[in-house]
C-alpha cells in the first residue's frame, strides 16, 4: 500500500478574530436543532411534545452544545410541518401549552443552555385569523393588503398574475375560487389569486404594509417577554418581492448553495453584480429586507443577555449572505455553501476560506453546518455517488448511499466542521450518526413537497422520523407507547442513545469528546490557516487553529484525508481526536482514507 506524506507549507491564513466580547456567546455557539415532532414523546401519542424535550434535555446538556433550537411548535394545522403558522403567540395542543413552553424554557436555563426558536415571517397558515379575515373581506379590502393577492391575466383572469413557481412543486399562485373550501362559499365566484411560495395553504404576507411590520415587531416581544434567547428566521430573505412581481423563468429548490465554491487564493473573492447570478430571483434576497432586519435588531438589543436574531437564507454568493449578519442587522445566518459542498478537498477549502472571509468583511462570525430538517441526513448524502447537496429525499426505488461509506464520512466532516472558528449547528441525531430513513413506504409520507411533485420527489420525511433513544424498548423509547409518527428503521438499536453512551468509538461518545475539546481548545474563537497540504491537493484539507491574541494553548493542526490513499502523519504532533481508527505500524502513524484528526502541533 501506498502511504502519502505531507509536505510543510508556508501557512496562509484566511481568518483572523477580533476580540470577543465574553458575553457574546454566539459567536462561537454549538446550537444543536430539536425538531419537536421527533424528538422525544411524553404523552403517547407518537407525536414529540414539549414536555418529552423538556425530560431529555440532560441528554443535550451531557452532549456539550450552548444552545437548543426548536423548530415550529405554534398553533397549526400542521399541513407543513408547523412552517404553517395560524397563531404565532400560541403552542399547538399536539405539542402542550404555554406553561409546557415556560418550563422548558426554565429546564433549558437551570441546565446553562440558551433556547432560540423559529420564526415563520414570510407565510402565515391560511387558517390564520388574517387569512381568513382576507378571504371573507374581499378583493380591494385591508384585509387582502396584509398578503399578495392579484388579478388574473388572461381575458377573464384565468391565468395566474405570473409564471412563479412553488418551492413545493407547481405554480405559486392559488386562485381564490379554486380552494377546495370556496364550494357554497361567500368566494365561489371570487377570482383573484394569492401567492404562495410554498404550499397553497401557506400564503404570502405582505412585507411593504406597515401593520405586518408592527404585528410581527410584537411577535418579537411577545417571546423575548417569555425568556426565549433569540429566533431563527425560516426563509429569511423571502419576504420583499421585486416591485410588480415580473416574471422569472427559474425554479427555487430548498436549501439552496454553491455546491462549486471557487477556487481557494489569497486574493479577495470578486463579487459579481447581482443580475449575473442565479440565486437572486424576484422573489428573494431584494434589497427591502434589510431594512426590516435592522428594525428587529432595535427590538432585541432592548433586551438583555445577547438574544440574537439568525438567518435562514438561502443567498449565493456569500458576499450577498454577509449582509444579513452586518453590525446592525443579524447576529448570525446558515452557511449553505458548506452544507452542500462537495465531498472534495478542493471544494471545501474554497467554501471555508470564502465563507469566513465574506463574513470577516463585516465582523461577524460564520455558521457551519451539515445537516437539518430540510436535507437528506449527511451520513446518507456522503454516501451517496455524488456528494454535495443530494436529492430531495431518498426512496426504496432511488440509488441507495453506501451506509459504511457516508457514516465514516460523516464523522469525518463532522470533526473537520467543529474545528473551524465561528458557531456550529448540530441536527437532533446526527450525534447517533442517524441514516436517512430511504425505506418509508409512500403511504405514510406527509411532506407536501411529496404530494405537489406527484412523487417525483420524496420530500424530507426521511430526515425527521423519530429519534431512538433506547434499543429495547418498543419504539426505542422515543414514546412511552411505543408509537411513532413515522415508522423507525429497525437497524437503529444499535444507534440509540443507551446503545452508545459509553462505548468507545461510538458516534456519540466522538461529538461528546469534540464538542468538549472544542471548547477547551477555544477552537471556535482560533485564528485559522491553511496548513501542510499534501502533494494532491484535491485528497487533503489542512488547517492550522492558533488561539486568539492574548490567550495560550497549543496550535491545532486539523487534517483530513478525503483521497483514497493513507497519509502519513506528521512527526513531533500528539493526536488529540481522530473520527476513527489510525493505522499504527513500525513507520509511523497514518490516516486512512475519509477521516479526520486533530492534533497538538509541538513545534507550533
Amino acid at each position: 500500500m501506498t502511504v502519502k506524506t505531507l509536505r510543510p507549507t508556508t501557512d496562509l491564513t484566511v481568518h483572523t478574530p477580533g476580540p470577543v466580547r465574553a458575553e457574546e456567546w454566539w459567536r462561537h455557539a454549538v446550537i444543536y436543532q430539536v425538531y419537536p415532532r421527533s424528538f422525544a414523546d411524553a404523552d403517547g401519542d407518537g407525536l414529540g411534545d414539549l414536555r418529552g424535550i423538556t425530560a431529555r434535555l440532560d441528554h443535550l446538556a451531557a452532549l456539550g452544545v450552548d444552545a437548543i433550537w426548536l423548530s415550529p411548535f405554534y398553533r397549526s394545522p400542521q399541513a407543513d410541518g408547523g412552517y404553517d403558522v395560524a397563531d404565532y403567540r400560541d403552542i399547538d395542543p399536539i405539542f402542550g401549552t404555554l406553561a409546557d413552553a415556560d418550563a422548558l424554557l426554565a429546564r433549558a436555563h437551570e441546565l446553562g443552555l440558551r433556547v432560540i426558536v423559529d420564526l415563520v415571517p414570510n407565510h402565515t397558515s391560511d387558517q390564520h385569523a388574517w387569512f381568513q379575515a382576507a378571504l371573507a373581506a374581499g378583493p380591494g379590502s385591508r384585509e387582502r393588503a396584509r398578503y399578495i393577492f392579484r388579478e388574473g391575466q388572461g381575458e377573464t383572469g384565468e391565468e395566474p398574475p405570473n409564471n412563479w413557481e412553488s418551492v413545493f412543486g407547481g405554480g405559486a399562485w392559488t386562485r381564490v375560487r379554486d380552494r377546495a373550501d370556496a364550494v357554497g362559499s361567500s368566494w365561489a365566484q371570487d377570482a383573484q389569486w394569492y401567492l404562495h411560495l410554498f404550499d397553497s395553504s401557506q400564503p404570502d404576507l405582505n412585507w411593504d404594509n406597515p401593520e405586518v411590520r408592527a404585528e410581527f415587531e410584537d411577535v418579537l416581544r411577545f417571546w423575548l417577554d417569555r425568556g426565549v434567547d433569540g429566533f431563527r428566521v425560516d426563509v429569511a430573505h423571502g419576504l420583499v418581492k421585486a416591485p410588480g412581481l415580473p416574471d422569472w423563468s427559474g425554479h427555487v429548490t430548498m436549501v439552496e448553495g454553491a455546491e462549486d465554491a471557487g477556487d481557494l487564493s489569497d486574493e479577495p473573492p470578486v463579487a459579481r453584480a447581482p443580475e449575473e447570478h442565479h440565486a437572486r430571483p424576484p422573489m428573494y434576497d431584494q434589497d427591502g429586507v434589510h431594512e426590516i432586519y435592522r428594525a428587529w435588531r432595535r427590538v432585541v438589543d432592548a433586551y438583555p443577555g445577547e438574544r440574537i436574531l439568525v438567518a435562514e437564507a438561502w443567498v449565493d454568493p456569500v458576499e450577498r449572505l454577509a449582509r444579513y449578519v452586518r453590525p446592525d442587522e443579524m447576529h448570525q445566518a446558515f452557511n449553505f455553501a458548506f452544507l452542500v459542498a462537495r465531498w472534495d478537498a478542493h471544494a471545501l477549502r474554497g467554501v471555508i476560506a470564502s465563507s469566513l472571509r465574506a463574513n470577516d468583511e463585516v465582523g461577524a462570525p460564520t455558521t457551519w453546518v451539515l445537516s437539518n430538517h430540510d436535507v437528506v441526513r449527511h451520513a446518507s448524502r456522503l454516501g451517496l455517488e455524488r456528494t454535495g447537496k443530494g436529492p430531495n429525499g431518498i426512496g426504496p426505488q432511488d440509488p441507495q448511499p453506501d451506509a459504511a461509506l457516508g457514516l465514516r464520512r460523516a464523522r469525518a466532516a463532522t470533526l473537520l466542521m467543529l474545528a473551524l472558528p465561528g458557531s456550529a449547528y448540530v441536527y437532533q441525531g446526527e450525534e447517533l450518526g442517524l441514516p436517512e430513513h430511504t425505506a418509508l413506504p409512500d403511504a405514510v409520507r406527509q411532506d407536501p413537497a411529496f404530494f405537489r411533485t406527484r412523487g417525483a420527489e420524496k420530500g424530507r420525511d426521511g430526515c425527521r422520523v423519530p429519534l431512538p433513544w433506547e434499543a429495547d424498548a418498543p419504539g426505542f423509547g422515543f414514546s412511552p407507547t411505543g408509537t411513532t409518527w413515522l415508522p423507525q428503521p429497525g437497524a437503529w438499536a444499535e444507534l440509540a442513545v443507551d446503545a452508545q453512551t459509553g462505548r468507545p468509538g461510538s458516534t456519540l461518545e466522538l461529538y461528546r469528546s469534540a464538542l468538549r475539546q472544542r471548547g477547551e481548545l477555544g477552537l471556535g474563537v482560533g485564528a485559522l490557516a491553511l496548513a501542510a497540504e499534501h502533494q494532491d491537493a484535491d485528497t487533503v484539507v489542512g488547517l492550522v487553529s492558533t488561539a486568539p491574541a492574548g490567550a495560550t494553548r497549543p496550535a491545532v493542526l486539523v487534517l483530513a484525508n478525503l483521497g483514497p490513499a493513507p497519509v502519513a502523519l506528521p512527526e513531533d504532533t500528539e493526536v488529540l481526536l481522530a473520527s476513527g481508527e489510525l493505522v499504527h505500524d513500525g513507520g509511523g502513524v497514518t490516516l486512512p482514507s475519509d477521516t479526520t484528526v486533530w492534533l497538538a502541533r509541538r513545534d507550533g
